[in-house]
């Protein structure tokens, strides 16, 4: 019986695993090691994990998240899952190794992650080979959901966008300026508030001056990231939900570039429980 763990910004989705079969998930707020401390991050997993998966005999537990660079920020999440956990065999790795291997499994492809944050690389079948770092929704994160969010602000706040589209922005989200502003600079995770701008976006995508909005953040995605890869050679795969619910618009925008996209999915989840299911018969 194995744990396997897709870890984003926003939420973790948990699933226990038995010979290729579901037999429980669960999930709890994001716990990225860049955001959240060790104690905030162990404190999550023992409230909102723990409980609902303390009766099952787990033997090895797989987690892919965001944040998980380096042996240092692993070690962070190996630490907070062994203390709730009574299980020896526990493997972490990036969310971007988890998504080349729920997409791509022993096949090379490019591999790009739109969900709050967003993220991309070469995969050759094993290992991840070509990187361009995502540096986060402060600096980059091109094309996520975050970033749709923070350019939405500053263009609706600014008045840049088709008029009207501030003043119903602000009564159907209830918020007024200072709000945001303290949402985004004095309260915890803002990522996640400028990530759930992007309902909004997809209600109002007919919009022209939103519409352009988000092609030329996608646009960006790929200029920044994707281009930099053998785009010519390999497929470029998906993952998340920015790339699954703007996926015609992302196939667009790829097509004018003569990018082939091969497979979009919402969660990399159905992915691995395949993947490790069939490595582990």
């Amino acid at each position: 019986m194995i744990l396997i763990a897709d870890g984003g910004s926003t939420s973790v989705d948990w699933c226990i695993v038995n010979n290729g079969k579901v037999e429980k998930t669960t999930f709890c707020y994001g716990i990225n090691p860049f955001i959240r401390s060790y104690e905030d991050i162990y404190g999550e997993i023992k409230n909102f994990v723990l409980p609902n998966l303390k009766d099952f005999s787990i033997e090895t537990i797989y987690f892919f998240g965001a944040g998980c660079l380096s042996s240092e920020t692993n070690e962070i999440i190996r630490r907070a899952i062994a203390a709730n956990f009574n299980v020896k065999d526990i493997r972490i790795d990036s969310d971007l190794m988890g998504a080349a291997l729920a997409l791509c499994r022993n096949n090379p492809g490019i591999v790009g992650i739109l969900g709050t944050g967003s993220n991309s690389c070469f995969y050759d079948g094993e290992k991840i080979t070509e990187h361009i770092p995502p540096l986060g929704y402060i600096l980059g994160d091109e094309g996520s959901g975050a970033v749709l969010g923070r350019t939405f602000l500053n263009e609706c706040l600014k008045n840049q966008l088709t008029k009207g589209i501030k003043e119903k922005f602000l009564e159907e989200y209830n918020l007024t300026i200072p709000e945001i502003l303290n949402k985004v600079y004095n309260e915890p995770m803002p990522n996640k508030f400028l990530g759930q701008i992007a309902d909004f976006l997809v209600l109002n995508f007919e919009d022209e001056s939103i519409k352009s909005l988000v092609r030329n953040s996608f646009a960006d995605f790929f200029r920044k990231n994707i281009l930099q890869y053998d785009y010519k050679k390999f497929p470029v795969n998906f993952v998340g939900s920015v790339a699954f619910i703007f996926q015609e618009t992302i196939k667009d925008i790829a097509n004018d570039r003569g990018i082939n996209i091969g497979e979009i999915h919402e969660s990399p989840m159905d992915g691995l429980i395949e993947y490790y299911s069939l490595i582990r018969e």
